[in-house]
């Protein structure tokens, strides 16, 4: 399947709603359906990317505002080695997290998140499609609860619903909010036929 123009897909939502899962699904979804599809999540492996997983290991080990600092330079290196490239190739491209869990995220910890969204619009990539999966907390966290590595950072209950609450406040035509307790097959079909809907 040729596009006429590169298209780009995010995934977003609290840790455990199962965002991560279901961007993986519609990757293979589309890959047997021909179509040219490349995937990447944020943070990235790249050196920023890598420094933000590691202090998230340790809460207190950032200010909201050094996290901020981090998450843009990983993001601004991921619009120019990933995102750009693969869009001018007409590419579907699925992301797994973008600003808005910056917004959500670092807003949630008292930055201004209008101050976030601008910082972040001066050079992103638009997204054509916004899933956001919503769960409450607590069920989140408990599906995450057998992970290796926990990001205490970002992983706490009262802190997430926060973090949920501005989740939810993202309205418009491309934000389509999922109800991350359905099941696992419903989810991805409503996802494939927007996703397919939006490529052809």
């Amino acid at each position: 399947m040729v596009l006429e123009k590169g298209v780009l897909i995010v995934f977003e939502g609290i840790d455990g709603s199962g965002k991560s899962t279901q961007a993986e699904i519609l990757l293979r979804r589309l890959q047997e359906k021909g179509v040219e599809v490349v995937y990447f999540r944020e943070p990235t492996k790249g050196k920023w990317g890598r420094k933000i997983k590691k202090k998230a290991l340790h809460p207190g080990s950032l200010t909201p505002e050094e996290e901020l600092d981090l998450f843009l330079k990983d993001r601004r290196e991921n619009v120019e080695k990933n995102l750009k490239p693969a869009l001018k190739k007409k590419r579907v491209v699925i992301l797994d997290r973008y600003y808005y869990s910056t917004i959500a995220y670092q807003g949630a910890k008292g930055i201004e998140e209008k101050r976030i969204a601008r910082m972040n619009e001066e050079f992103v990539v638009e997204p054509d499609l916004v899933f956001i999966f919503d769960i409450d907390p607590q069920k989140g966290l408990e599906r995450i609860e057998n992970r290796k590595r926990k990001y205490r950072l970002f992983e706490r209950e009262d802190y997430l619903v926060k973090v949920r609450e501005i989740f939810q406040s993202f309205k418009g035509e491309k934000f389509v909010h999922i109800d991350a307790l359905k099941s696992k097959e419903e989810i991805s079909k409503e996802i494939e036929e927007k996703a397919l809907a939006l490529i052809s």
